[in-house]
This record gives structure tokens, sequence and C-alpha cells, in this order.
């Protein structure tokens, strides 16, 4: 059965000023571009929609494929280093243990606004030899500080303008930016905040991309849970993104981090308060990464810490070694960093070996049970 369709001219009052019946199932009449709009009956919608790929996951239900995602966290808490290790993966067509991964091996263009490429070197060598090898599907971009601004233009749009001209000749699909502040000065309003997300959604769509932008938090309770509110800047940053996720930090274990889901469209809230993702940041030989640990609630590391607090947890850590349990072991049981674990247990044996050489002179020294460190002792220092 026809449909009448209503052509309505915008310049003037809305009057109709004409109107025709056609077939719905003709896509060629049904979509109609007027101006800014293109009017399609929503099961035409549906039927276009069935023709283009399911979206697959990039980093677990946190990005997937065709979103504009937002990576916010504050400063030394490792935007950067999971920023790497997600282009990683996908570079590799690797999934990141813990983080399903269901696309394929591709190129994937990550623009470093961040570090020096001696700061990167640092991170994926150890100790600047024996570096990480990368594939060359991970395409990494700086700054060119020898670069000259044409005349007449500002530094922001000649930077959109490159970044474009970077992501077309690349052919690449998977973008990340780190981070949001280089794009544009200003974030704090609507008024500046806006222009910024409409080129950011528009490059998406012309060019089918998949973005994943880092961007700050400005200083935070740390006694409260992270928020869309702690989005440095607008609003409309995160109301403009199709996906969002932050990176908290554990209040008594500086190497813990938690992974927590703050806005999605492809699919339900899997990382909520109640189930965020622990991690630690670790550098098994030489790359710097988070590792996975497990789930828990996030005001397990909001809480501040007190002295009846650390008492449990030492008394928690001494049981379980009394048990023989590994370094590794009693870290992943009580989520804590290995580092972490190891100092309470070292400390806890000088204190009964202190105890001991007091009671040496009576003949009564106990022998004192050796520390698990082999595994302590492959995880070297963390640079931030």
């Amino acid at each position: 059965m026809g449909a009448e369709v209503k052509i309505y001219d915008w310049t003037q009052q809305p009057t109709i000023i004409e109107s025709k019946p056609v077939l719905c199932n003709d896509v060629s009449v049904c979509a109609e571009n007027k101006g800014l709009f293109t009017v399609m009956p929503a099961s035409e919608w549906i039927e276009q929609a069935k023709n283009r790929p399911i979206p697959n996951m990039l980093f677990g239900q946190l990005w997937y494929e065709n979103e504009l995602c937002i990576l916010f966290a504050d400063t030394n808490l490792g935007k950067s280093i999971l920023g790497v290790q997600i282009g990683n993966s996908i570079s590799l067509g690797e999934p990141i243990n813990g983080f399903r991964f269901d696309a394929w091996k591709q190129k994937v263009l990550y623009f470093d606004f961040e570090l020096s490429d001696k700061q990167f070197e640092a991170r994926y060598s150890d100790n600047f030899t024996n570096h990480y090898q990368f594939d060359s599907n991970f395409v990494r971009v700086e700054i060119n500080p020898n670069s000259e601004i044409p005349t007449n233009t500002d530094f922001e749009t000649f930077l959109n303008a490159e970044l474009e001209r970077s992501i077309f000749e690349s052919d690449a699909k998977i973008v990340i930016i780190d981070n949001l502040t280089y794009l544009r000065s200003g974030t704090e309003t609507a008024k500046e905040a806006l222009p910024l997300m409409k080129h950011l959604k528009a490059l998406k769509l012309k060019y089918d991309l998949s973005i994943l932008v880092l961007a700050h938090t400005p200083k935070r309770d740390l006694s409260k849970p992270i928020t869309r509110n702690d989005l440095q800047g607008s609003k409309m940053l995160i109301n403009f993104c199709d996906s969002s996720f932050a990176i908290g930090e554990s209040f008594s274990d500086k190497h813990i981090r938690y992974i927590k889901q703050i806005k999605q469209r492809n699919c339900e809230s899997v990382y909520d308060a109640d189930n965020v993702i622990v991690c630690e940041i670790a550098k098994p030989l030489n790359f710097l990464q988070f590792e996975f640990i497990g789930y828990g609630a996030e005001n397990e590391y909001l809480r501040v810490p007190n002295e009846k607090n650390e008492e449990d947890l030492i008394t928690s850590i001494k049981l379980l070694h009394s048990k023989e349990k590994s370094i590794r072991d009693i870290a992943n049981t009580l989520q804590l960093s290995k580092s972490k674990v190891h100092r309470i247990i070292q400390k806890h044996e000088q204190s009964i070996v202190s105890q001991q050489s007091h009671t040496s002179e009576t003949g009564h020294v106990g022998q004192v049970k050796p520390i698990d460190t082999h595994l302590f002792n492959s995880v070297p220092s963390v640079p931030f």
C-alpha cells in the first residue's frame, strides 16, 4: 500500500507545498536527502543496516569497531601505557589477557603527543637494550618540530588537516589519539568542545574509522567513584562519543589500577561500579603493560586505609605465606601488586630475624622460612 510523503519548503513558513504517493519498498525513493536530513521509514533504515557488518570488539566490551571512544584518567595512571597496549594488540591481531578481541590483524595509527622517542624507547626496552619488536602494522606519529604552519592558518586548524591527511594516506581504520588536549586547547565549554567532537565524528564517518581518544581528568576526590562528570572539560565530550571508560587507582597499592565502563551503546554496562576490571602495571622484560588480575567492586579501591585495615591486610598476607603460597598467588588472592606483597613479607621476615637474634644467647634460635622471591625478581621497577 502506498504512503504519502510530504515535502516541505523550509525556506518559507512550514506549509506543505507538494504531496505525492510513493511505494515505501522502493528504497531509492524512500531515502530522501532533504538538506541536513536523510528521511526514510524506520523499516528501511533497518534493511539498510542489515547490510553493514556487526561491529567487532577491539578491547572487550569497552571499545567496538566504528566507535568514537574516550579513555580518561588522572595524570600518571597509565593512559598511554594502556593505549599503546591496545594498539599493539590490534596490530598483532591478538587479544590482551582478560579482554575479548573479535577483529582481525590490521594497521593502527597512534598519534603520540605525549612522549618523546627516547621516552617511548624506555618503556619498550629492557633498560634501553633488548627492545620490544612492534609489528609493522603499529604506526606511531608525533609532531615534527621543524614543520611550519601555513600563513593565515592557526595551529589547531593545521593539526586537524594533517591528522586527516595522515589517516587518508595510511589507509588505517584504527586511530588512537594521545591526547585530546593537543587537538584543541579549550574544551571547557560546549562552544569549545562541540566543534572538536563534530570533527572527530566526521572523520569517523568519512573514513569508516574506529577512534580511541585519551583524555585527562581534573583533580578529583579519590574517595568517590569515577563518573562521567570526571572527564576534563565540557559534558559535550561524553555526550557526543559512542563509548567511554576510565582508569582509577587503588588508594592502598600504587601499582594497582581498575578500569570502569562509563558509557556504552553497543552493549549493556558490564564493568560498572560493582564489577570493575582490576589490573597491575608491570614490565615483564621489555613491554610496560596492564596485567589482568580479576574483577572487584570499585569501593574496595576507594576507601582510605586506616590502621585497622592495614593490620588486617598484613595478617592476611602472613597467613597465606605461612601456608606456602607464592607471592604471585597471594597478590592475586588479595588483589595487590606482587611488589607490595613482597615488601610486607620481607618486613615480616626481618622482624622475625631481629627477634631471634635477641634470643640466640639462650640457644633457642628458630629457623626462618625463606621468602619466595623468584617471581618478584622477574618484575623490574616500573617507570611512569
